[in-house]
């Protein structure tokens, strides 16, 4: 009898283990920053955390990412690998705070490993520079734990197309995307885990490569840019500015030939010529797109979670989780 009892606990902790393994999702995208260069309180600099198979992977660092992450509970010190698209000032400028404060040994770092980095042509000379500007910061951190651990250092690899990163079953996979005529290296990204995958565009316009890239993938996370067209007609820095990014209408023709079962808008660039007259909504991109896109769309917001499983799930962060705080132990 004691014997059949333990053989039922066991089936039962068995189904459980299976059912809470299927519940989880096999990759899990959160928008940390879904903003542009504006210095926004509503929408930080462009950087999204993927999770998949153990791995936490952050694409991008721009303004406020260490601070988003924070307000998710997520150690700095816990991220395994960066991924940068292109190194332009807004999706590189929180790489220091995520670095530094990372190693420090309090609750919201602790990184005992070497921040591993991955990005186009560049990517190493400007980690490198960072290591030296920061040095004083290393230098003086280093005598007050009485030594120089491996958190402090920076591993940097200049990549390119046909590079592949693979973890604990994670594919990342990197290409090139349209970002300007003049920038020839810009990435977008593919990642790959169990059978599911997202696409991250990084800065593009209509890109046949990311077309490409995207076939079959669960979720396209995708730039866009849009003014109204007063400012279009007086302003030619607004008319550069759209030049190098996706509008609504060509984003909606991306998706239509990917077919993801959610397309999501990140790095939202919404633009004005004229303070007095407001830049283009939320429900403008919507409806633009829906010029030539029918299928599932979301306009992302800072925190705003993505989980890839059997369905896809979408979560926004309310008002009332955001409690800063700070814990020091």
């Amino acid at each position: 009898m004691r014997n059949l009892f333990k053989t039922g606990i066991l089936l039962f902790l068995f189904i459980v283990n299976i059912i809470d393994a299927a519940a989880q999702p096999a990759i899990k995208i959160t928008l940390l920053g879904t903003g542009a260069p504006v210095p926004s309180i509503e929408r930080f600099g462009p950087a999204i955390l993927v999770e998949a198979g153990g791995q936490k992977l952050l694409f991008d660092c721009g303004r406020g990412a260490s601070q988003r992450l924070w307000q998710l509970k997520i150690p700095l010190g816990t991220i395994d690998a960066l991924f940068l698209t292109h190194l332009h000032s807004d999706h590189v400028v929180g790489i220091p705070d995520l670095w530094l404060t990372g190693w420090i040994p309090a609750v919201y770092g602790r990184r005992s490993h070497p921040l591993e980095t991955f990005g186009p042509a560049g990517t190493q000379n400007m980690m490198e520079n960072l290591v030296k500007a920061y040095s004083w910061d290393i230098t003086t951190r280093s005598k007050e734990r009485n030594k120089a651990d491996s958190g402090a250092l920076v591993i940097a690899t200049d990549i390119e197309e046909k590079f592949v990163w693979e973890k604990n079953g994670v594919k990342v996979t990197p290409f090139t995307v349209r970002h300007a005529e003049f920038i020839d290296s810009a990435l977008g990204y593919r990642i790959d885990y169990a059978g599911h995958s997202v696409i991250l565009s990084g800065d593009t316009r209509y890109s046949e490569n990311l077309i490409r890239y995207a076939k079959g993938v669960d979720v396209v996370v995708h730039e866009v840019a849009a003014a109204n067209e007063s400012s279009m007609q007086k302003s030619p820095l607004i008319n550069q500015i759209l030049g190098f990014h996706i509008s609504p209408e060509e984003a909606g023709k991306v998706f239509s030939q990917t077919n993801p079962k959610l397309a999501v808008y990140s790095h939202i660039v919404l633009l004005t010529a004229d303070p007095s007259l407001p830049p283009p909504t939320v429900n403008d991109l919507i409806s633009r797109t829906k010029k030539t896109y029918n299928g599932p769309l979301e306009v992302g917001e800072d925190l705003l979670s993505i989980e890839i499983g059997d369905q896809v799930k979408v979560t926004r962060f309310t008002a009332d989780q955001r409690k800063p705080g700070e814990v020091i132990k």
